[in-house]
C-alpha cells in the first residue's frame, strides 16, 4: 500500500485521493527530487474537489489497483489542487495549449521531465479507449516508452516549449500606444457582436456568467448616461443576460446561488457545482442591476444568494468556504432534480399546476428523465392566465418552494469544499459589501466584516498574506489575486462603514504588491511574488478568465486608493500597469474588461465623497450618497471621533455640529457642502 502523503493536506481535493492505491505526492521538493534521482517522468494530475470529470477519472483509474500499479512503477505521481496552486495550474494549462493546440480544463493530465518541463498533456482520459481517446493504462505505457526511447526529441521539444512560453510572457509584458476611450467603445462593440439576443450571455454553449463582462457593460452604460448619451443597448445586454441567467437552471431556485456554467445556450442545465468565486461577483451585479433599473427581481436574486452564502458557505470562524460539489451519491446533479410525483406530493395538488407551469414540470423531462427547475413561464404570464395578483402569485410559489427546499434538505448533500481561499473570500466580501450598500442589509455587512477579520487574523502573517486555510492551518504564499482582490474588497467595505484598521490594512496590502509583485522595469504585476518558489514560468496575466484579472483589479484598486490618499506611488503603479497592458488590450479589448474598468477611472478619475460629522448624524447623508447606480463614486463616512486617519483624510475638517461633505474628483475638490439638500443637488 502506498505511503499516504495526502491525508494531512489542507486541500479536500487532495484528501479525496489519500486512500488511492496510487503513490501520490503533493507538489513538493520531495517528489521533484525523487524524479531527478530516479530519472523518472512525472505524472502531474491537476483538478479540484467539485469537478465532476475529476471524480470520473478517479473512479475509473486512480482507484483501480492495476492502473495504480502501472502509475507507481513508471512515474512519480503528483496531485495538485488548482484552487490552492493557481500558479501551477496557469503554467501547465498554457503548456497544454501549446502541446495539444486545444483548450484545457480539468482534470488536467500532464507528463513532465524531472526538470518540470511538460512533454505531453491532455485532460480526461478514460480507462478504456472511447470518445476517440486512448485508454489510460495504454497511454501510460506509451508515454513511458516515449520517455525512454525518444529523449533527444523530447529535449529538443523542451527547448521549443520553453521558448514559446517565454514569448508568451514577453508578449503579455509588451506595451502599446497610449490607451484612450476608444478601447472602451471597441470592447462594447465586440460584446455586441457576440451577444446572444435570444437567451442572453455571450457566445454559444457551454455558457459562463462572465461577471467582468457584465460589470463592464453596466459601467459603460452609466458613463454614457453621465455624458447625456446613454447607451441603452449596453444596459440591455447586461440586464437581459442577468435576467435569463436567473430564470434558467443555472440559478438554484430553491436554495439561491449560481452554478459554474450552463451546458446549453438557454442556461437551463448547469454543471451543478457552485463556486464561491462566481457568486461573489454575481451577488454584487444583481444588487447593482437593481440600483440601476429599480427592478425588484434582481434584488430578490441578490437576497436569496446572500442568504445561501451565509447559511451554507460561511464558517463559524467567519471565512467563506470554497465550493459545493457537482455530485452527490456518486451522480452529478442528483441533489437538485425532481420527479413530477415527488413535487406533487410535497407542494400539494392545489399548488402543483401553478408550480409546474412556472418551473417546467409540465414539459418533457430535461435532465436524465427528471426535471431540473427553471423559469419556464414568466411570472406575468402566470398571473394573467390564472387571474392572480402579483402578491398572491408570489405567496403561492414561495410556499411551494419552501416546502421543496425542506424536502431537499433531507437528501444526501453535495460535498462541501471547506478550505478557505483568500482571493475567493475577497470576491465574496466585495460582493456582500456592494449588495449591502445598495439593498440596506446590515447582516450582510456583518458577514463581510467577519470574513475580513478572519483573513486578517488567520492568513496575514508577518506582513504577508497566505493563500489557503483549513482545519486551523494556513499556508502557501499568496498570489497577486489574493492581494489585489482583498485590497479592492477592503475599500468596498470601507464605503459601508469606517474602521481605521481597514484603511491601514489596505495600505499594507498595496505596499506589499508594489514591493514584491510589480515589474518595475516594464510595468504591471506578476502572478507570483519575487520570493516565490521558482517555477517554469512567472506569468503576468492580464485577461479576465474564471476570475477577474489580477492586474486589472490591482490597477483599479490602486487608482482608488491613490486618489483617496493623494499617493502618487499607487497612481503611478496603476498607470504603468495599463501602459504595459496596452498591446494586449488593443488586440482584444473585450477580453480585458477589468483592466478597462481601471482605464475608465484613469481617464475620468473616481468621484470621492468624504463625509465628516457625528456618527449619529452621518446616516441620512450616507444614504443619499448611496442612492442609484454610481460605480465611479467612492463614499467614506468618517465619524468625528475617528482616530488614526491618514493625512489626506485627517485634513477634512470636522464641523462643530452637523455634517460636512467633501466632494472631489482627481486633484480637484469642491467647496465643503453643509446641507443635505446641497449634497443631493451636487450628486445629481
Amino acid at each position: 500500500m502506498p505511503h499516504n502523503r495526502l491525508a494531512k493536506e489542507t486541500s479536500p481535493y487532495l484528501q479525496q485521493h489519500a486512500d488511492n492505491p496510487v503513490d501520490w505526492y503533493p507538489w513538493s521538493e520531495e517528489a521533484l527530487s525523487k524524479a531527478r534521482e530516479e530519472d523518472k517522468p512525472i505524472l502531474l494530475s491537476i483538478g479540484y474537489s467539485a469537478c465532476h470529470w475529476c471524480h470520473v477519472m478517479a473512479h475509473e483509474s486512480f482507484e483501480e489497483p492495476e492502473v495504480a500499479r502501472v502509475m507507481n512503477e513508471l512515474f512519480v505521481n503528483i496531485k495538485v489542487d488548482r484552487e490552492e496552486r493557481p500558479d501551477l495550474d496557469r503554467i501547465y494549462q498554457t503548456a497544454h495549449a501549446l502541446l495539444s493546440e486545444r483548450t484545457g480544463g480539468w482534470p488536467l493530465t500532464v507528463f513532465l521531465t524531472p526538470d518540470q518541463t511538460p512533454f505531453f498533456a491532455g485532460t480526461y482520459f478514460p480507462r478504456e479507449p472511447r470518445y476517440g481517446l486512448p485508454g489510460f493504462p495504454e497511454l501510460l505505457q506509451r508515454i513511458e516508452e516515449l520517455y525512454r526511447t525518444r529523449r533527444a526529441d523530447i529535449d529538443q521539444q523542451k527547448v521549443s516549449l520553453r521558448d514559446a512560453m517565454q514569448r508568451i510572457e514577453h508578449r503579455a509584458a509588451m506595451g502599446g500606444s497610449r490607451l484612450d476611450a476608444t478601447a472602451l467603445d471597441r470592447a462594447r462593440g465586440e460584446l455586441a457582436k457576440s451577444f446572444d439576443q435570444l437567451h442572453g450571455g455571450f457566445g454559444s454553449a457551454p455558457k459562463f456568467p462572465h461577471p467582468p463582462t457584465l460589470n463592464r457593460l453596466l459601467r459603460h452604460w452609466a458613463a454614457t448616461a453621465r455624458d447625456g448619451r446613454a447607451d441603452e443597448h449596453a444596459l440591455h445586454m447586461a440586464r437581459f443576460s442577468l435576467e435569463r441567467m436567473a430564470e434558467g437552471g443555472l440559478y438554484d431556485h430553491l436554495g439561491g446561488g449560481f452554478a459554474r456554467y450552463s451546458v446549453d445556450e438557454q442556461w437551463m442545465i448547469p454543471h451543478f457545482e457552485k463556486m464561491l468565486y462566481d457568486n461573489g461577483p454575481l451577488l454584487a451585479l444583481y444588487a447593482e442591476a437593481h440600483a440601476a433599473t429599480g427592478n425588484p427581481a434582481p434584488a430578490r436574486i441578490a437576497e436569496e444568494t446572500a442568504a445561501w452564502v451565509m447559511r451554507e458557505m460561511q464558517s463559524p470562524e467567519g471565512g467563506y468556504y470554497s465550493a459545493l460539489d457537482a455530485d452527490s451519491e456518486g451522480h452529478e446533479g442528483v441533489y437538485y432534480v425532481w420527479t413530477q410525483e415527488e413535487v406533487r406530493e410535497v407542494v400539494g395538488d392545489d399548488d402543483y399546476a401553478l408550480f409546474a407551469a412556472r418551473y417546467g414540470l409540465d414539459r418533457p423531462a430535461n435532465f436524465e428523465g427528471r426535471w431540473h427547475l427553471h423559469g419556464a413561464t414568466p411570472l406575468e404570464t402566470l398571473a394573467a392566465d390564472g387571474g392572480l395578483d402579483a402578491e398572491t402569485l408570489h405567496a403561492r410559489l414561495d410556499r411551494a418552494r419552501a416546502r421543496l427546499f425542506e424536502r431537499r434538505e433531507q437528501r444526501v448533500r453535495p460535498g462541501l469544499d471547506d478550505k478557505i481561499l483568500t482571493a475567493w473570500n475577497a470576491l465574496m466580501i466585495r460582493g456582500m459589501a456592494i449588495a449591502a450598500r445598495h439593498l440596506d442589509h446590515p447582516e450582510w455587512t456583518a458577514s463581510a466584516e467577519r470574513a475580513l477579520d478572519f483573513l486578517r487574523t488567520q492568513l496575514w502573517r508577518d506582513g504577508r498574506l497566505l493563500a489557503t486555510y483549513k482545519d486551523g492551518r494556513a499556508h502557501l504564499a499568496a498570489y497577486l489575486d489574493d492581494y489585489a482582490f482583498l485590497l479592492d474588497a477592503t475599500l468596498e467595505l470601507l464605503a459601508l462603514r469606517w474602521r481605521a484598521e481597514d484603511i491601514e490594512f489596505a495600505i499594507q496590502l498595496a505596499d506589499v504588491m508594489l514591493e514584491h509583485f510589480e515589474d518595475r522595469d516594464r510595468g504591471g504585476f506578476y502572478f507570483t511574488a519575487d520570493d516565490h518558489e521558482q517555477l517554469l514560468q512567472r506569468p503576468k496575466p492580464t485577461a479576465d478568465e474564471s476570475l477577474p484579472s489580477g492586474n486589472g483589479v490591482a490597477a483599479y484598486a490602486l487608482t482608488r486608493l491613490g486618489h483617496l490618499l493623494g499617493e502618487s506611488r499607487y497612481l503611478g503603479a496603476a498607470e504603468r500597469t495599463l501602459q504595459a497592458s496596452a498591446g494586449v488590450i488593443e488586440q482584444a479589448p473585450s477580453a480585458h474588461c477589468t483592466l478597462l474598468d481601471a482605464l475608465e477611472e484613469q481617464l475620468s478619475p473616481p468621484i470621492l465623497l468624504i463625509l465628516r460629522g457625528a456618527a449619529a448624524e452621518l446616516g441620512p447623508w450616507q444614504n443619499a450618497a448611496q442612492q442609484g447606480y454610481a460605480p465611479q463614486r467612492l463614499t467614506l463616512a468618517i465619524p468625528a471621533m475617528a482616530e488614526g486617519l491618514p493625512a489626506a483624510l485627517a485634513d477634512k475638517t470636522v464641523p462643530s455640529e452637523g455634517v460636512l461633505a467633501y466632494l472631489c474628483r482627481g486633484t480637484h475638490c469642491e467647496a465643503p457642502i453643509h446641507e443635505l439638500a446641497g449634497l443631493r443637488g451636487a450628486l445629481d
